[in-house]
């Protein structure tokens, strides 16, 4: 029906007898597109991976403590702990230092301030005793456990330089990766529409629509002055494949997936704005606890049962997920949260908003969402903590916990009974694993063509299995470059890492980054029966409205940690001073 509202019926008409009438053209068309396919991609995606992964692996220098002896410590980060342990920000190995002994931040306002941690030994400024925390100015000296360092800025010729590198390794053009995908889209669209025209209209002609809005949306952001479009094009190229499976399995849907595109990246702009302003984002902590719990709760209450899992609430033709958004939201928590700074009641109080997560999911039976949540409590927890006896206690209990549910949860433990079995069980639990086998074995290295394959027919297609749909039309190749992006992206957040200015954007990258991988590897190994099939999606590439506006808005955190100059639109290029630090 919204199909012939679009396109009238003379037009499909017509352009149905001109297939019909070059049916070995088009064969021959679908025979070589085959092989361009893996070819784009490799070229597409090469230059956004080498952009990213080229990534300097030394940190910014802020400033240097010298040394009472001789010698100096430079200042790498906005936070930074001082003290003994050997995770310690700044290592001061002295008998008299605590192992977190005090923290030097970095403010807004371009201000440094000490806090002393609780120290046995105490730290002065100017010989004068810190209760809490004191400003601290170039040129003060700053004792600690009664050492003595001397608090320095860089140089004009350090700063020079530091600028000049910022320069030179800045995102590369992705002009020529941009064209390369245009291509990719038109060249899939073409296909699809030969693949049955009948069934699906004019449909795969919204593949160009998402042309349309992915160029609109990196002149805007090039008028605006960003540079760096690796990330977006890496979302950019897994949407396409994400519109392409709508297309082959759920035709109908196709339109509410490109919407929900649009809308995700709507929100990764305004995400990524919010993100620039570090005093926002500890005033809105409270409030995104309040909206991820609120999400999960709403859905207990709310929810209706999809493929086992309480986890969707339906208003009319509407239907979402409130778990895929409250991700967002949970991580915006917990790393704003434990930000000021390495108090231990802050990790308890991370873990009771984790806990309440949990068993809101526990009651949905989303226990691969819950799965999720749970590593990335254990990523924001460590960065925070690092902290491995109590993380370790938590694990154990998480384990105990699994094999409680399990028993009270039969049709749980049935799944994880076919777990790696699927063969054995392949006409009842174990059919979807075994056909998702089935097909990817049948693509090949190229696939078999977009829209050409018939695990499409198979409930969950789009979804759960899509690793299977994309192995079988698309090839192994380009399955598997869809699996690797999602790594280069976890791996560009570990690097950002290193050279994090500040904890915000620093935890909250790594945590959207394993949670990337971790629903990746879910939805894979589930698919191939390497893993108990979870119903988790693919990054960027299920079909699902909440999925597609969850991914992007995940990718704003990313984006807030790439410190490259006019790379992000969180952070403003430049080495510049006075006001704004997270400007700077």
């Amino acid at each position: 029906m919204l199909d012939s509202l679009f396109f009238p019926q003379p037009l499909l008409a017509a352009l149905e007898e001109v297939l019909e009438q070059n049916q070995t053209a088009l064969w021959w068309y679908t025979a070589l597109v085959r092989f361009v396919f893996p070819i784009l991609a490799l070229l597409i995606l090469l230059r956004a991976f080498r952009g990213l992964l080229r990534l300097r692996r030394t940190p910014e220098c802020w400033g240097q403590l010298a040394l009472p002896g001789g010698g100096s410590i430079p200042i790498c980060h906005w936070e930074n702990i001082l003290g003994r342990a050997p995770l310690a920000d700044i290592r001061l190995d002295f008998p008299t230092v605590s192992r977190q002994h005090a923290v030097l931040v970095r403010e807004e306002s371009g201000a440094w301030k000490v806090t002393d941690l609780g120290s046995k030994g105490g730290t002065l400024v100017n010989g004068a005793a810190v209760e809490g925390s004191a400003p601290l100015q170039m040129g003060d000296t700053l004792s600690v456990g009664g050492i003595e360092l001397l608090f320095l800025p860089l140089s004009q010729e350090e700063e020079k330089k530091l600028l000049s590198r910022r320069r030179s390794e800045g995102p590369v053009s992705m002009w020529p990766s941009l064209l390369l995908l245009t291509l990719f889209q038109i060249l899939a669209a073409v296909q699809l529409l030969i693949g049955n025209l009948e069934e699906r209209g004019l449909y795969p002609l919204v593949m160009l629509a998402l042309t349309a809005v992915m160029w609109l949306y990196v002149l805007i952001m090039r008028g605006l002055g960003s540079r760096g479009f690796e990330l977006e094009t890496i979302a950019f190229f897994l949407s396409t494949l994400s519109l392409a499976v709508t297309l082959s399995s759920a035709p109908a849907s196709v339109v509410k997936q490109l919407v929900a595109l649009v809308l995700g990246l709507i929100f990764l702009v305004v995400l990524g704005i919010w993100l620039r302003d570090t005093a926002r984002i500890q005033k809105l902590r409270w409030l995104m606890a309040g909206l991820a719990i609120g999400l999960l709760l709403a859905t207990v209450v709310l929810g209706q049962t999809k493929y086992g899992a309480s986890n969707w609430i339906i208003l009319g033709p509407f239907s979402f997920q409130p778990s895929e958004i409250a991700k967002i939201f949970y991580i915006f928590a917990g790393a704003a949260g434990l930000e000021r700074l390495f108090r231990r009641r802050n990790l308890w109080l991370f873990m009771v908003m984790t806990g309440a997560c949990l068993l809101c999911l526990a009651k949905m039976s989303d226990f691969g969402t819950a799965s999720i949540f749970f590593a990335t409590f254990l990523v924001i927890a460590y960065l925070r903590s690092g902290d491995f006896a109590t993380l370790s206690l938590i694990c154990g209990g998480a384990v105990f916990a699994g094999v409680l549910i399990l028993q009270f949860k039969p049709y749980i433990f049935r799944r994880f009974a076919s777990w790696g079995h699927a063969w054995e069980a392949a006409s009842s639990t174990g059919y979807q694993q075994t056909r998702a086998m089935s097909a990817a074995a049948s693509g090949g290295l190229v696939g078999m063509g977009p829209g050409e394959g018939w695990l499409k027919n198979i409930a969950a297609a789009d979804t759960d299995l899509v690793f299977g749909v994309l192995c079988e039309e698309w090839g192994l190749i380009i399955a598997l470059l869809a699996v690797l992006s999602i790594l280069v992206l976890a791996l560009f957040a570990t690097w950002a890492c290193r050279m994090g200015r500040c904890a915000f954007p620093t935890i909250a990258a790594c945590a959207a980054g394993s949670l990337f991988v971790v629903q990746t590897m879910l939805n894979v190994f589930g698919a191939m029966d390497l893993l108990p099939l979870t119903g988790v999606t693919f990054p960027f590439v299920s079909n699902g409205g909440s999925a597609m506006i969850a991914s992007w808005g995940l990718l704003a955190f990313l984006k807030a940690a790439d410190t490259r100059e006019r790379a992000s639109f969180a952070i403003e290029g430049g080495l510049r001073k006075g006001k704004g630090g997270a400007r700077t």
